[in-house]
This record gives structure tokens, sequence and C-alpha cells, in this order.
């Protein structure tokens, strides 16, 4: 459920302990009324495990764990208070003996499910499927660099140059120099498509994105003719052009190519299908002006696009920039092709991923997600910039949109926008199930 990674240890937890128990042992030595769950919510979330927390959508998680289970709730005499009945019944005992209690927990399951946590039952299964996954990955960098003998008599060698050569055919190389856009004509496309010679707030982020794409074409050109140069001994083989041939070998995703590309955790088959897609979108772009429905997962900056889109609105309503937000809402459209036109304030989104639960297009909102099904596709997402003070939240869950299913790093990088996603549940459910969507997925 936690969109980061964190190093929580023994000591916070012994330390949360040990507040527990000073503030217990106070309250009932001063014989206080009630306990000072304020004070001990703020040094075991804030102080003891929430010093460690970066991520604001992780706080919030720590936030609804601590108002789920700390307050005077627990100890109502009316009803026994029960942590979880998933798999076992984790119950707080009644009475004041503390043989009781010892008898309980002796009681527990060594190991637990998801569900404990408010987690659902998909969760456990996308952990195994990630450890298997990255053995895998292991198992395929330690396999032998040597000559293949098999039926075919294929060496290692020639598969790598037969990879190199069919995507060296593939990308859209316009001469090594420009790379694959001349920026030049592509300014003056959209000034004669404005009648003024200036550009659109959408129009700048165009232009930026085209500039890294041509430093990706770039290199991605200049990295594959010196590998095939190398086999044929015209240049020397160096450490980056061995590198890039491990790389292609095994189906990952050179590392010369991933600094210049949009994170992703796709292989290179997959991402090579990316890559053709996001040409298309950019082609239909300069050619036909602004889509109607923008694939996120193809633009290398993705929140410059939305921050285009507030400023755009602003300018045209005279709105200030600091009172306007992006509202969202999740459509009936199920494809591009369902889209009727393009909005006049706005856009609509597609190829966006749900992880942690699934979606009713019937009922338009959260369900719990079927077994065995962690990610579903989300329909079409539509985005208006309006004035803060116009929005509700009402019924509304906040998600995150991160760029890959690994969410965000502790440098706070990966995540894109949040959205408003309608529930007929309480907000806490959705944030413990670890609600979350992507723009791209690894396959």
């Amino acid at each position: 459920g936690w969109n980061v990674s964190y190093d929580f240890n023994e000591s916070d937890f012994q330390v949360s302990r040990k507040l527990l128990s000073l503030y217990l042992t106070k309250a009932y030595n001063e014989n206080d009324q009630q306990m000072p769950w304020g004070s001990l919510k703020y040094l075991i979330g804030d102080a003891m495990y929430g010093g460690r927390v970066s991520d604001d959508m992780d706080r919030r998680v720590l936030k609804v764990y601590l108002e789920k289970f700390m307050g005077d709730f627990l100890f109502e005499n009316e009803e026994q208070f029960h942590f979880s009945r998933a798999g076992f019944d984790f119950y707080l005992p009644q009475g004041d003996r503390i043989k009781t209690y010892t008898q309980c927990i002796d009681k527990m399951p060594l190991t637990v499910r998801p569900a404990v946590f408010g987690l659902h039952a998909n969760a456990e299964i996308g952990f195994y499927t990630e450890a298997t996954k990255q053995i895998w990955s292991d198992l395929i960098s330690l396999q032998p660099r040597s000559i293949i003998m098999g039926n075919s008599g294929i060496s290692r060698d020639d598969i790598i140059a037969t990879t190199a050569k069919d995507i060296l055919e593939k990308v859209p190389l316009e001469s090594i120099d420009i790379g694959c856009y001349d920026l030049v004509v592509v300014r003056n496309q959209l000034y004669e498509r404005n009648g003024i010679a200036r550009p659109t707030p959408c129009q700048v982020v165009l232009l930026q994105e085209l500039e890294r794409w041509n430093a990706l074409i770039i290199r991605m050109a200049t990295t594959l003719t010196d590998l095939l140069r190398a086999f044929k001994g015209e240049i020397g083989m160096s450490e980056e052009l061995d590198a890039l041939g491990n790389a292609l070998f095994d189906g990952f995703l050179p590392a010369q190519w991933r600094k210049l590309a949009p994170d992703t955790d796709k292989k290179l088959g997959s991402w090579i299908s990316h890559f053709l897609d996001r040409y298309k979108q950019y082609q239909a772009w300069i050619s036909h002006g602004e889509p109607a429905v923008i694939w996120l997962s193809g633009l290398h900056v993705p929140e410059s696009y939305l921050t285009a889109l507030v400023q755009t609105t602003c300018r045209a309503n005279n709105w200030p920039l600091d009172k306007c937000v992006q509202y969202s809402s999740v459509t009936k459209y199920q494809s591009i092709n369902d889209v009727p036109c393009a909005l006049e304030s706005g856009t609509y989104i597609s190829g966006l991923y749900l992880e942690g639960a699934g979606w009713d297009s019937h009922l338009d909102c959260l369900v719990p997600q079927q077994p065995k099904v962690l990610v579903v596709n989300l329909p079409i997402l539509q985005v208006i910039p309006i004035e803060a003070n116009k929005i509700d939240i009402t019924g509304q869950f906040i998600a995150p949109v991160y760029v890959t299913q690994k969410r965000r790093n502790a440098m706070g990088v990966g995540l894109v926008f949040t959205v408003m996603l309608k529930t007929n549940e309480s907000t806490a459910h959705w944030v413990l199930q670890g609600v979350a969507l992507s723009l791209n997925t690894d396959t």
C-alpha cells in the first residue's frame, strides 16, 4: 500500500511501544479520564514513523491507520472491537488481567493475510509476481555470453546484430544533426496555423517534447550504428557498446536510451511498441493540431501539458493562475474512437491504469478488485481547469497518478497529478487498499 519504499525497522516499533507504555502509565497513575490520543498519534504517526515518510499520500496512509486503530472506541463495553476478521479473528480481549491478553496473542497466526492491513488479497499476488520477475531478470543476466551453437548455429553476435538492424530500421531519423523533426520548420507550421508568431502554451510543450524526442532519436541511431560497425571491425568495441549489446541480447532497455526516455518499467520489445506509438502521436499533433484525446504516457514530461492547459484556461477567462485547479471525472467513453469532439476547455486523457480497485462503468464509481485482476484500464478521463472555490470533492476519492507502477521514489519523482474518482465507500477504505493510477505498465 505504500507509494515509496521506507526502511521502517524494529527500533521504530520499540520506541513507539515505549511511548505508548509511558502515556498509559501516566494516565493510570494520574487517574485521567481520557487518554491523550492526539499526542500519541503525533509522536507515533508524525515523529517516529512519519519522520521517514516523504510522500504526502503515504502520510495519508499513516493517518488512516492511526485513526482506525487508536481511540477510545477500542474500550467501549457495548461491543467488542475487532481489528480484522480476515482469515482469523483479531479481536481486543475484554478484562484487566495480563494472562487474558497473552493467551489471545499466543493464538494469533504467525503469518497473516494482506486483508489484515486493509489491502486486497490481490496484493499478495502482486508481491510474488514482482519477486518472480526479479528472479527471472537475475537469471537472464547470469546466462552465458559464449557463442550459441543450437540447431540454427546462430551466434550471440548475430542475434544482437539482427536486433540492432531491426530497431535501426524503425528509428524515424531525418538526419544525424537534426534528429527526427526540424524544430524551425515545425515552429513555422504552428505559427502559420495560429495566425500569429507566438505559440500557445500547449504548443510550447509540443516543441519541448520534440526537442527531447530528437535527442533520443539521435542517441539511438548513433549507438546502434556504432554497434554494427564494431561487429564489422571498423571501430573498437567500447564498454558502452558492449553494455548496449548485452541489453539487446537480454531484451532490456539500454541504459543509454533510458536516460533520454520517459521513465518506464517495460522490457525492450514492449518499449519499442510504446516508442512507435509516441511517434504517431507527435505526427498527428503536428499535422492536425492538438489532439482531442491526449495519451499522457506518450509525453516525456506529462505534467507540463496539464500545466499548459491551466495556463490556457486562465488566459481565456482572465483567472489568477494560483486560483485555478484541475477538476477530473471519469467518462463513459471506453476508447478514443468513442469521443465525439474535443473539449472547449481542458482535455480527455487515455491510457490510465487503475490499481488497488476496479471501476464500474454502469455505476461510475470505484468497486473492489476482481480476484487475480491486479490492473484494469480506466475509461477516458476528462480534465477541466476550474476555479478552486468551485470544486466539490464530496463522495470523491483523491487518487494519485504515477508514471509507472513503481509509483514514486524517495526524491518525489514519479507523481504526475491527482484525480477524483467517485466512490460509495469511505475514503479510508481506498487509502488502505493502495488505490492509485499509472500511465504505463511493464507489459
